[in-house]
């Protein structure tokens, strides 16, 4: 018998406005092709979407789910997925991308573990919410994506509230779910080791401010520190230190834009230990210096681009 192909899994880093960390994706221009991606891609962002119309597939770690017009989808970050139309058909859809650290990190203490368990405990139908049994949800959604299109006065402060309550309802529906590993994903060990490296990629996203080695990261994926280079530059396309390292820039780009804060000062804040080492990262990464790409953000064009946009895969 032969053996079975290993799916073929890309990292997709979307970054949200520096002003309003939400992202929105909507229009015609999101429209599913009816061609079955031969890749999963999974990112660092969780994504909330609503379809409009017809219907199709989402794949979800070895699972094959099907989704209809009404449906809202919950997709944690870091977890495999890929979605396509049914045949001769082109699903419209709109997405909402956004950290409910980053948003909710002063509402809420410990309900983070609760509402994204580890990966391996999901279960694709779990991300599929049918509008008739969750109407709620799907009211939600729907509200904010009208308050993030239209933009009327206060949608801002709007759009969060009714994201906070969107974030609620997931909690109860999610806190109703057992946490077993579906079975099918123990025979699917592709799948299961690209979800390996999750652990270094969630202490990255948190804790990249601090000191950390590459003997840490691989202790905490149970993997030895070769095999964690080999498995993460596998999934990711770098190196564990490089994506620490756009991790803390990614950061920087933030507080140079927000914050009065010194070059100097942010270099420390976001995990530098010399203010060289972290100008040349700068320059490498944003083909500019710290200086010159704080003047330039103050372009509301460059400060609203989303890295999501350079992205493929979207016809």
């Amino acid at each position: 018998m032969p053996k079975k192909k290993k799916p073929v899994i890309e990292y997709r880093h979307y970054s949200t406005p520096m002003n309003f960390p939400i992202l929105l994706l909507s229009g015609e221009r999101w429209k599913i092709s009816d061609i079955k991606s031969e890749h999963l891609h999974f990112h660092n962002l969780l994504e909330i979407g609503i379809c409009h119309s017809d219907s199709g597939i989402m794949e979800i770690k070895g699972e094959s789910v099907p989704f209809q017009a009404g449906d809202v989808t919950f997709i944690p970050r870091y977890l495999p997925h890929t979605t396509y139309s049914s045949p001769n058909t082109a699903s419209l859809w709109s997405y909402i991308f956004f950290s409910p650290d980053d948003l909710f990190q002063h509402t809420f203490r410990s309900a983070y573990s609760d509402f994204e368990p580890n990966l391996l405990a999901v279960q694709g139908s779990d991300c599929i919410l049918n509008k008739e049994q969750h109407p709620k949800l799907y009211s939600l959604a729907a509200s904010i994506i009208a308050e993030l299109e239209q933009q009327n006065s206060y949608y801002q402060e709007s759009a969060y509230g009714l994201l906070l309550s969107l974030y609620i309802e997931l909690l109860r529906i999610h806190s109703k779910k057992k946490p077993l590993v579906h079975p099918e994903l123990e025979q699917e060990p592709g799948l299961k080791g690209n979800l390996v490296i999750s652990p270094a990629l969630e202490y990255i996203t948190k804790q990249y401010m601090t000191p950390v080695t590459i003997d840490f990261l691989a202790d905490a994926c149970h993997l030895s520190t070769t095999h964690f280079r080999r498995k993460f530059h596998e999934i990711m396309g770098t190196t564990p230190l490089d994506f620490l390292n756009s991790t803390r820039i990614e950061e920087a780009c933030k507080q140079l834009k927000s914050t009065d804060a010194s070059i100097l000062s942010i270099s420390e804040q976001v995990g530098f230990h010399s203010i060289s080492s972290f100008n040349r990262c700068f320059n490498k990464l944003m083909d500019m210096s710290p200086k010159a790409w704080r003047k330039g953000a103050q372009s509301e064009v460059q400060s609203a681009k989303a890295s999501i946009l350079e992205f493929t895969g979207w016809v």
